[in-house]
């Protein structure tokens, strides 16, 4: 508290010109949203996200700033307003996301920032996809990286990766495997940019493509032992969580597919395999059962209804557990 009301002293003080000062509390809020987005339960965050936003508006609108100042700042309001679209979406509001990622994309044309444009197509993607319009989770992906086919960044992968895992809710299994060729081939050349550089959320580790990888052919209804072993190995990537890389929600979106996986296989210890995958997403705290995660536990109930295994009595409770699960998500207070 003591840290936040020493910052709005400072910005309040720099209002009639933008200071060094200023534009380093909106620099370093930026740094410190995307490093802790995916760690931390939304709620705790949200408040200084919406107040770090405001704040960048509103220097931006004061029109008291140098030109090289005003390109810093529309960046600052372009990466906020991502977080703003990626929080919206967690909430469940595809409507507010999508207003919030056309503001990002307006200020990221504004910085003439072409890696920030990427990822904004890149988060429009990733809304569409989670809210059931996979065709546009495709156009948006592949406008992406149609338009900006010079970039390094590991946003070169997580485009092609998005548009897999699209084309996968599709049943598009050629579009599915030669999307991933495309993703795998940009993997091999990715030179971090400055957004691989602010990290967190705002990258695309080896981690969460293998996530995305295993996702993409779970949906397609694989269960080979390729489909079998990349979606262990994408779980097993967010079992420690002290790397860089890890995030409550990728680490629930492997696990539910991995459930999938060994459904699938219907197996005698398929239910078992399956509530053992599953367990530490219904474990979840509401605070931190956003949209994806919801969603993801739904795909395991609807695959347990295909199942012999749903239909026995531990089946049966299963699928009623997530049922619970589902109903009590994630929501900001008042």
């Amino acid at each position: 508290m003591a840290a936040r009301r020493a910052r709005e002293f400072a910005l309040g003080a720099e209002r009639g010109q933008l200071g060094d000062e200023t534009l380093g509390f909106l620099q370093d809020e930026v740094a410190r949203i995307a490093a802790v987005y995916q760690r931390v339960p939304l709620p705790t965050l949200f408040p200084d996200l919406s107040a770090a936003q405001e704040n960048a508006f509103r220097l931006i609108e004061g029109g008291r700033v140098r030109p090289g100042q005003l390109r810093q700042l529309q960046v600052c309001a372009s990466l906020l307003s991502w977080f703003m679209a990626k929080a919206s979406h967690d909430m469940g509001d595809t409507h507010s996301a999508m207003m919030q990622a056309r503001t990002a994309g307006v200020c990221a044309g504004q910085a003439e920032h072409p890696g920030l444009l990427a990822v904004v197509d890149g988060v429009k993607s990733l809304i569409t996809y989670w809210a059931g319009r996979p065709e546009d989770a495709v156009f948006f992906a592949r406008k992406g990286a149609a338009e900006h086919p010079a970039l390094r960044g590991s946003v070169s992968a997580w485009l092609p990766a998005l548009e897999a895992r699209a084309a996968a809710l599709l049943g598009d299994a050629e579009a599915v495997h030669e999307a991933n060729r495309r993703a795998e081939d940009a993997r091999s050349g990715i030179t971090p940019d400055d957004l691989d550089n602010l990290g967190g959320v705002l990258a695309f580790p080896e981690a969460k493509h293998g996530y995305y990888t295993a996702e993409s052919r779970v949906l397609l209804g694989l269960s080979d032992k390729e489909t079998t072993e990349r979606a262990d190995a994408a779980t097993a990537a967010y079992q420690d969580r002290t790397t860089a890389h890890w995030a409550f929600d990728d680490e629930a979106g492997s696990r539910c597919n991995l459930a999938i996986v060994r459904l699938h296989a219907d197996s005698p210890d398929s239910l078992e395999g399956a509530a053992d995958a599953i367990r530490p997403v219904l474990d979840l705290p509401p605070a931190q059962r956003n949209n994806g995660i919801v969603v993801s536990a739904g795909r395991v109930a609807a695959a347990l209804a295909e199942s012999r295994a749903g239909r026995s009595p531990a089946g049966l409770q299963l699928r009623d557990e997530i049922g619970q699960f589902d109903t009590s998500r994630l929501a900001l207070p008042g």
